[in-house]
C-alpha cells in the first residue's frame, strides 16, 4: 500500500469530499452556417472548457483533450518530459492497465494516439458515433487518473530513446530541428520537442510525475468532440469523469489564457551544418516569419503557397521540372505565440547544394523586391483556400481545428470567415509582407556529407 501511493501522480484532490456541481455555461460559438458544423462551448465550474463541432450527416467521432503545455515549458534538465509524459500517459491508470487502454478502442476498429508540439499537447481517439461514450470514458481517465508507475517510466525511457533514435536517421525531419535552432538558439523554443539522449536519460520519476500535476490541472485542458455527437451528452460524461477523479474542485478557477509576448529570434545570417553520410543533402533556408495572431499570416500564407506550395509553385518549377535539382521542394510557415519562421526546404545531391541554395535566394530576392504576380496571387488564393476546406473533410481535423483554435486562440474562426480572410488578401499586401520577411538576412541550416571547403561556400553564400 505504501509503494503504489508513492507511485501514484495525483494531479487533482484524492480524500476530501467532492463538491456540489455548479451549474455549467454553455453558449453556442458558430451555427452551421459554413457547410461544416455548429461549435457550441461549455466551461465548467473549475475551468474545464469543451468545445464540441455536430455534424448529423456523419458515421463517426473524434474526442480529444488539449493541454496546454509543450516543450516550451520545460528547462533544459527537462526537455522531453512532455513528450515522455505523453507516453506514459497510455501506460496505465488507476482503473486501467495499459492493454485496458489501447485493447477496447482496437475492438470497435477505433484509432487512439497523441501527439507533442512547442506550445500543445493533444490526447485523441477517433470512433465510430456509438462508441463516443467509450471513448470519451478511456481519454478522460488516461488524463486524470494515471499513475506514472516507477517500472513504466524505465521501460518507456527506452522506447523514447529509439524514437530520438530514429528521429536522428531521418534527416529530413531533423533538419527542421536544426533550423529552428538556428534562429531560435538554446531556448526551450529552440530545442526539440523529443529532447536528447542525454536529457531523456536524466529524467525520474518524481520530476515527471511533478510536470504532470504542474500542467494537467482543468484550466489548462480543452476539451473537444466532432462529428455526429450531441453537446450536452459530451458535457455531461466529461463532467461526470473529471468530477469522479476530484479534478472539478476550483469552483471559480478561470482558464488560462492563451499564450503571447515576443520572443528573440537570432540574427540572420548563421549557418548550422551537421555532417552526415547520407545520399542528398537536405537544406532549410529562411528567417523570422510571424507570430499565429499576426493578421499578416494570410498574406503571408498566400506567399508561401505560390513560392513552394505545389507542383505549379517557383521553387518547384524552377528547382525541379527545369533543372532536374531535387525531387522535394516547398516552403512553409510555423506561427507560434510570440514569433514564427519562414522556411524553403529542398533535399539534393550534396554536389548540387551550391545550385539550389543560389536558385532559392534568387527567387526570395525576386519577391522580395517586386511581389508576386497578379496571377499568382489569384492562383495561390484558391489553392490556400480549397486547402482549407478539403483539409476539415474528417472528424479528426474538425477536433483538431476548434481545439486548438480554442486553446491558442481562445475564440472560434468559421470556415467562412477563414475564407474571406484569404480572399481578402490583396496582391500589395503580399507584397508588403515579402518586402518585410523575405529582405530579411536568411540563415541556413543543412545535413549532409558537407566537407569543410563547401561549408565555407555555404558560409560566404549566406553572408
Amino acid at each position: 500500500m505504501t509503494r503504489n501511493t508513492r507511485e501514484t501522480a495525483r494531479p487533482f484532490t484524492e480524500g476530501r469530499a467532492v463538491p456540489r456541481p455548479r451549474r455549467a455555461a454553455t453558449r453556442t460559438v458558430l451555427e452551421g452556417v459554413d457547410g461544416i458544423g455548429t461549435v457550441r462551448k461549455t466551461t465548467l465550474p473549475g475551468g474545464l472548457r469543451i468545445v464540441t463541432e455536430t455534424l448529423p450527416t456523419v458515421r463517426s467521432a473524434t474526442f480529444g483533450i488539449w493541454a496546454h503545455v509543450g516543450s516550451r515549458d520545460e528547462t533544459p534538465a527537462l526537455s522531453g518530459a512532455t513528450h515522455y509524459l505523453e507516453h506514459l500517459l497510455f501506460k496505465g491508470t488507476k482503473r486501467r492497465s495499459a492493454l485496458d487502454i489501447s485493447a477496447p478502442i482496437d475492438a470497435v476498429g477505433g484509432e487512439m494516439n497523441a501527439f507533442t508540439a512547442k506550445e500543445y499537447t493533444c490526447y485523441y481517439a477517433r470512433v465510430l458515433d456509438t462508441d463516443l461514450p467509450l471513448a470519451i470514458d478511456i481519454v478522460c481517465d488516461m488524463l486524470t487518473g494515471s499513475v506514472i508507475r516507477a517500472e513504466d517510466v524505465e521501460a518507456e525511457r527506452g522506447v523514447v530513446l529509439e524514437e530520438i533514435a530514429m528521429t536522428e536517421d531521418d534527416p529530413g525531419d531533423l533538419v527542421h530541428d536544426l533550423f529552428a535552432r538556428t534562429l531560435l538558439g538554446d531556448t526551450p523554443l529552440g530545442r526539440p520537442v523529443l529532447g536528447t539522449e542525454e536529457t531523456v536519460n536524466g529524467l525520474t520519476r518524481d520530476r515527471v510525475a511533478r510536470f504532470y500535476r504542474k500542467h494537467y490541472d482543468p484550466t489548462r485542458l480543452v476539451v473537444a468532440a466532432a462529428g455526429n455527437i450531441d453537446h450536452a451528452q459530451v458535457v455531461r460524461q466529461v463532467r461526470a469523469a473529471f468530477t469522479a477523479a476530484g479534478a472539478l474542485t476550483g469552483e471559480d478557477a478561470v482558464p488560462v489564457a492563451p499564450r503571447s509576448g515576443r520572443h528573440k529570434i537570432r540574427a540572420g545570417g548563421r549557418v548550422e551544418l551537421l555532417e552526415r553520410r547520407t545520399e542528398q543533402a537536405h537544406l532549410v533556408l529562411g528567417m523570422p516569419g510571424v507570430d499565429r495572431h499576426d493578421e499578416r499570416r494570410w498574406a503571408l500564407g498566400v506567399l508561401s503557397t505560390a513560392l513552394g506550395g505545389g507542383m505549379s509553385s517557383r521553387l518547384f518549377q524552377e528547382i525541379r521540372e527545369k533543372r532536374g535539382l531535387a525531387y522535394s521542394v516547398y516552403s512553409y510557415t510555423s506561427g507560434f505565440a510570440d514569433c514564427g519562421l519562414f522556411g524553403v526546404y529542398a533535399g539534393c545531391r550534396p554536389a548540387h547544394v551550391q545550385d539550389v541554395l543560389k536558385l532559392c535566394r534568387d527567387e526570395l530576392a525576386e519577391i522580395a523586391a517586386h511581389g508576386l504576380t497578379d496571377d499568382e496571387v489569384r492562383r495561390a488564393m484558391g489553392q490556400l483556400a480549397g486547402s482549407t476546406v478539403l483539409g476539415l473533410e474528417d472528424t479528426g481535423a474538425l477536433m483538431h481545428r476548434i481545439g486548438k483554435s480554442e486553446l491558442c486562440w481562445g475564440e472560434q474562426l468559421s470556415v467562412d470567415a477563414m475564407l474571406a480572410r484569404i480572399a481578402a488578401v490583396t496582391p500589395d499586401d503580399v507584397r508588403a509582407v515579402a518586402a518585410d520577411i523575405l529582405s530579411q538576412r536568411p540563415s541556413l541550416a543543412v545535413i549532409g556529407p558537407v566537407g569543410d571547403r563547401q561549408a565555407a561556400r555555404l558560409a560566404e553564400a549566406i553572408g
